[in-house]
């Protein structure tokens, strides 16, 4: 499978401090990948570095085919798209003219303008001055401006903070729809529910090393004990391990109608993230 991103032996070290540590990690092109990260824990670092905003100490970096060492090329920033910490809109034009301008610095056509504010729930605020918006509205526009050329690969650094669920929804769908149609995602977030519902992958970086990396679903089976638990209608809760040596009482609650619930232990991705890093992923 093609590459979108391919990062060998990476470090970064910044006055002897170690930021990123020998990291090693590829996305394919089409996927959407998580990268989980508990504050301070270079984020930040190697989402620069991917962009282009930052030079590696050491190791290989290469983006759609591009080598670190021409990131700064038009041609490179006109594949991709950013959302991030640095990324700002001109409060004083509204949000169409915000999104004209960098329809002019992408060659993109304003026609698309409507189009992608739609897909991120602004339809009917273009005339709107940035300055007069609610921080939600402004993430949103920011948005955006990141989609708006239709990039081969976006960055997308907590894209849905400061929205409420309607929005969240909203955007998700968005996101899922560019995806089909042919544009990587990049995509850090500290909504657990967002990265299980969203990526095809994850990683959790943690002390500037990778400390896991697979699917969401490959990650819950793999922290799971496995074990049932059953909530009995006389207001037990049993935990019962996944043995045959335990088939039997199960059998006798299900055949006496005593099972009001019961699941498997199926760990969400917040408490893998705990239990591997030690961390709360804020």
């Amino acid at each position: 499978m093609e590459h979108a991103i391919e990062v060998k032996n990476v470090r970064k070290v910044f006055d002897q401090v170690i930021a990123i540590d020998h990291i090693h990690f590829h996305l394919n092109k089409g996927e959407i990948f998580g990268l989980l990260v508990p504050s301070g824990s270079g984020k930040t670092t190697t989402v620069k570095m991917l962009t282009g905003e930052l030079k590696q100490t050491q190791g290989e970096i290469n983006v759609l085919g591009i080598n670190a060492k021409q990131f700064r090329t038009p041609a490179f920033k006109s594949k991709i798209g950013i959302l991030s910490d640095n990324s700002a809109l001109y409060e004083r034009l509204t949000v169409y003219d915000n999104l004209k301008l960098f329809c002019k610095l992408y060659n993109a056509s304003p026609a698309a303008i409507d189009t992608i504010l739609k897909e991120v729930n602004l339809e009917g605020e273009q005339s709107k001055t940035v300055s007069k918006l609610s921080k939600g509205m402004k993430q949103r526009v920011l948005l955006a401006k990141a989609l708006i050329h239709k990039p081969d690969l976006v960055f997308l650094d907590e894209p849905t903070s400061a929205l409420d669920p309607g929005n969240i929804a909203q955007i998700h769908r968005g996101l899922r729809k560019l995806n089909e149609a042919g544009t990587t995602i990049f995509l850090t977030t500290h909504n657990m529910e967002e990265a299980t519902t969203l990526c095809d992958r994850v990683a959790f970086l943690n002390g500037g090393k990778i400390q896991e990396l697979d699917t969401p679903e490959a990650l819950r089976y793999k922290y799971s004990t496995h074990a049932f638990h059953v909530e009995t209608f006389d207001g037990q809760h049993l935990v019962l391990e996944n043995e045959p040596n335990n088939a039997e009482q199960i059998k006798e609650l299900i055949v006496n109608g005593n099972v009001k619930t019961m699941h498997t232990d199926n760990p969400t991705l917040g408490d893998i993230f705990l239990k591997v890093t030690g961390k709360e992923l804020v």
